[in-house]
């Protein structure tokens, strides 16, 4: 009787351990080898919750029922199975990615943080600032590239917003000038597309939103990969070939101030032969008079697959605009009426073909490959009437300024990339080599004394024309770089990393420059010839680090050299409006991040960091005399710093209140507080000064709701005012003869936007800084000025998306 009485007390004993055993789900993640992989994350879709792996790559949940279970972690392929609770402990394998293809890629996306991979392919962005915007979960105005709303979450940067249906983008940041993106390496699929990364880096060209998956920004470390800029890495990542033989999604938009769009894509895939193209057509009028436009963009992916571990892609791009340039305000011209132009004869023309060749090879599971072959035949005139009183109206007749360019480049950029353990602990070596080759010219002469978009000169109707000249620009770079990143320990990476750099910039041509009296009288008639080269080579060196106690939390720090060359603009340049210092020489200097980011408990996400910038020899703008002419002065004018905290708060409202609810809704801030000055200069009146560009407030708060099929965004933008020259000048609402000079106010603008999908239909619609703010973001010293360039007051578009 003791013994039964035993038996059944211990059976009472054990029965809530067997009622824990069969209500929790307990397993452990390996490797296709059988080793332990610690800090998995894992996604639980059935509650709509995450957690990850220990350090021994041991898991438990709490469940009842069975489970839907998402593991990812950098390196392998993401892998999704359903659970049942169970006494015993299931053993999940993870295998090794050979091949990162789109599919993979996008949906690792799906889990990760707002970060790019410690390893992306062939590249290494361990211990770096990056940020991805993941185009598909974006509700906004695609169809004109609304730069505010994309890069909202993009910290810290500053935006010249024209008028134009986003054919152009010009961002900065960190007292970097925005002016059509200069101080960022620009690429699409990881190769470059800027008229000349070295000569002339800006870029005239930007991929339509509709067309990407990713937007990548890899801040000033990344340097050493992918060139020298202060400003990093923009990389526009287009969308994956489909699955089927045929996807076709067309969208239409329609707006205010008669903005037609229309973006239509085919892609698809059969066996090893994938494709994605597109064409996309935009026109509109712009808010003030002459301000026209059409684009036409077409862009072919051609993509096979040769075995499991070699496959080639083939890009070709043609894009083509032509816009009529309304001209820039005073300070009172804006303020009396920001819609007015007083130019009827300024245009600008752009025709941009890129092509690319891709190889990539995976020699083991370790061991990856990359070679890139791009060129670019490309051109832009630019036509009108420049006077730096902007103010004087243009009088039909007399001549207009022509500029002309024409850039041919061409280059191949090779990586290596090799994966190798240290203790079990998983590193990396990259290396790389880049060659890059340009003949780009530049001239300037008369333009005919009509109103149409002529771009042939016109030196027989005006042979006295004041600025001419004539240059070939031929640039050589050979660039060799290489980054270990060593990962001592699960939790620490160190990443070392060199480039070496040999430039060679080269300016051969004439200037020729007439005067004549009041009357017309040729007074002066002279000619230089000039043959100017620049060669120089030097070291950049950088380190990067990152600690992760677990998948929740991440340390990281950077510090990299930087370098920029003179560009052609530089080097000669002729506009009423701005005077270059013939001595002017390249900048150089440093970047640097430290940071944290993360997540807590599903409910927010974080990045925060301080961030450092210091230029010696900073090229900047500063109003002086010339030759008694009021003029902006571009020289080399000291050495300046900037810092400043940059923080994004990416709140789950859902996740927090309302868990396992069919209602979604987030909260986001974006926040930087920027702090600048000039430490030493040569100049009067700027030592101690702000850096110009640099707004001391720089906010981006959003909120998004979602309920089945139905989205809505709302997001507001501040900005507080920033110096547009070294100056630090100031101007009041009553100058009407500039409008170069002076701040930039501080301003603020909103912006709603909504989407409802219904099967193969999608509607989206939106208003645009719907509070109706009149504010500007740019005091333009050329085109598209002279002048303030008002941005758009309230504006409306409607989308209308069909996928088949």
């Amino acid at each position: 009787m003791k013994k039964l009485f035993g038996g059944y007390s211990l059976l009472l004993l054990l029965l809530p351990v067997f009622a824990l055993a069969q209500n929790s789900i307990t397993g452990k993640v390996v490797s296709d080898k059988g080793d332990a992989i610690p800090y998995v994350d894992i996604f639980n879709k059935t509650a709509n919750s995450s957690l990850s792996t220990n350090g021994k790559g041991v898991f438990k949940i709490n469940a009842s029922t069975p489970q839907t279970l998402v593991f990812y972690t950098d390196g392998y392929m993401l892998i999704e199975q359903t659970l049942s609770p169970s006494s015993t402990e299931t053993v999940i394998t993870l295998q090794k990615v050979i091949d990162l293809d789109e599919l993979v890629i996008q949906q690792e996306k799906f889990y990760s943080l707002n970060k790019m991979k410690d390893i992306d392919g062939t590249a290494i962005y361990a211990g770096r600032k990056t940020e991805v915007i993941s185009v598909d979960k974006i509700t906004a105005n695609k169809a004109t590239n609304n730069t505010r709303q994309i890069y909202a979450q993009i910290a810290g940067l500053t935006i010249n917003e024209n008028s134009d249906g986003g054919l152009q983008l010009s961002i900065g940041g960190r007292g970097l000038n925005p002016n059509r993106t200069s101080n960022f390496n620009t690429r699409q699929n990881g190769y470059d597309i800027s008229a000349d990364v070295l000569g002339y880096p800006e870029s005239y060209y930007t991929p339509p939103t509709e067309a990407l998956a990713e937007i990548q920004v890899i801040r000033g470390a990344a340097a050493l990969q992918y060139g020298t800029q202060f400003g990093g890495l923009v990389n526009f990542k287009f969308k994956a070939p489909s699955g089927q033989p045929i996807e076709v999604v067309t969208r239409n938009t329609v707006g205010s101030y008669n903005l037609l769009t229309n973006f239509t894509s085919l892609s698809g895939t059969t066996g090893k032969f994938s494709y994605y193209t597109f064409f996309n057509y935009k026109q509109g009028d712009g808010f003030r008079p002459n301000s026209e436009f059409n684009s036409r963009n077409f862009f072919a992916n051609l993509n096979y697959q040769f075995t499991e571990k070699t496959s080639i892609h083939f890009d070709y791009t043609m894009f083509d605009y032509l816009a009529k340039q309304p001209g820039g305000l005073s300070d009172y011209m804006f303020y009396q009426d920001m819609f007015q132009s007083n130019r009827n004869r300024n245009w600008f023309d752009v025709n941009w073909n890129l092509l690319a060749l891709r190889l990539n090879h995976h020699f083991t599971d370790k061991s990856q490959f990359s070679l890139q072959l791009f060129g670019l035949d490309a051109s832009r005139n630019a036509l009108g009437f420049r006077s730096n009183r902007v103010a004087n109206p243009d009088i039909e007749g007399t001549e207009r300024d022509l500029l002309k360019g024409d850039f041919v480049n061409w280059g191949a950029e090779a990586r290596f990339l090799q994966q190798y353990d240290i203790n079990g602990n998983s590193s990396a070596l990259l290396i790389g080599a880049k060659y890059y080759q340009a003949r780009n010219t530049g001239s300037q002469g008369p333009g005919s004394s009509g109103s149409d978009p002529n771009f042939d000169y016109a030196f027989d109707e005006f042979p006295n024309y004041a600025n001419q000249n004539d240059y070939v620009y031929p640039n050589l770079n050979v660039a060799f770089f290489a980054e270990n990143m060593f990962r001592l320990s699960p939790k620490f990476t160190l990443t070392p990393g060199i480039r070496v750099e040999n430039i060679r910039t080269k300016a051969d041509g004439y200037y020729r420059r007439i005067n004549t009296d009041l009357a017309g009288n040729v007074i002066l008639d002279e000619t230089e010839y000039e043959n100017v080269t620049k060669n120089r080579s030097f070291v950049l060196l950088g380190l990067a680090a990152s600690y992760k106690p677990n998948n929740r939390i991440e340390f990281y720090g950077n510090l990299a050299q930087n370098y920029r060359s003179v560009t052609f603009n530089d080097i000669r340049n002729t506009t009423p409006s701005q005077t270059i210092d013939p001595n002017i020489t390249d900048e150089k200097g440093y970047t640097s991040d430290i940071g944290v980011r993360g997540k807590l408990d599903d409910q927010l996400s974080y990045d925060a960091s301080i961030f450092g910038l210091y230029y010696n020899d900073k090229i900047g703008e500063y109003p002086t005399f010339i030759n008694r002419k009021y003029t902006r002065y571009r020289s080399n004018v000291g050495t300046a710093i900037t810092y400043g905290f940059e923080t994004l708060l990416d709140w789950n409202i859902t996740n927090t209140f309302f868990k396992g609810s069919k209602f979604k809704w987030s909260l986001f801030t974006n926040t930087s507080i920027t702090g600048s000055e000039y430490l030493k200069s040569e100049v009067p009146n700027i030592e101690g000064n702000s850096v110009e560009f640099v707004p001391l407030v720089n906010l981006k708060a959003g909120s998004g709701l979602r309920y089945k099929n139905f989205t809505c965004n709302i997001q507001l933008t501040y900005l507080s005012s920033q110096f547009t020259d070294a100056i630090n000048s100031t101007s009041g609402k009553d100058d009407n003869t500039y409008g170069i000079f002076g701040e930039i106010p501080s301003y603020y603008v909103a912006d709603i936007s909504a989407s409802y999908q219904w099967k193969m239909l999608k509607l989206e619609a939106g208003i645009n800084n719907f509070t109706n703010n009149y504010y500007f973001t740019r005091r333009a010293t050329g085109y598209p000025g002279p002048g303030i360039i008002p941005s758009d007051p309230r504006v409306f578009y409607t989308t209308l998306e069909i996928k088949f």
